[in-house]
């Protein structure tokens, strides 16, 4: 059974910074690329960031390059984003999944909250 369980998550001043982790289980972690989501209330799922099964290539949304950066660790079936320099903007709930442009899975965690807000 996929599971994606993802924590970090708070309430952070605009310009402060956030570090998500998500741990996955029930498929090989490490022959998949995975990703960062988020949702913010009133708008569609979109992708953030995602990094290929060898930590080799990255891809980030235009909104969050140069400000968040997605690692992964193979040995522990987690992967991490680390968000600085965060916005208002930024505010959504925030999941995980495999894949590198679409959702591998259907399954989905129960997301992490993050609020920017002064």
């Amino acid at each position: 059974q996929v599971q994606f369980v993802e924590s970090g998550g708070g309430l952070v001043q605009p310009g402060g910074s956030l570090r998500l982790s998500c741990a996955a289980s029930g498929f090989s972690f490490s022959t998949y690329a995975m990703s960062w989501y988020r949702q913010a209330p009133g708008k569609e799922r979109e992708l953030v960031a995602a990094i290929g099964w060898t930590a080799g290539s990255r891809n980030y949304a235009d909104s969050v390059k140069d400000r968040f950066t997605i690692s992964r660790d193979n040995a522990k079936n987690t992967v991490v984003l680390q968000m600085n320099s965060l916005k208002p903007e930024d505010t959504a709930v925030y999941f995980c999944n495999a894949g590198w442009t679409v959702p591998k899975f259907r399954s989905w965690g129960q997301g992490t909250q993050v609020t920017v807000s002064s």
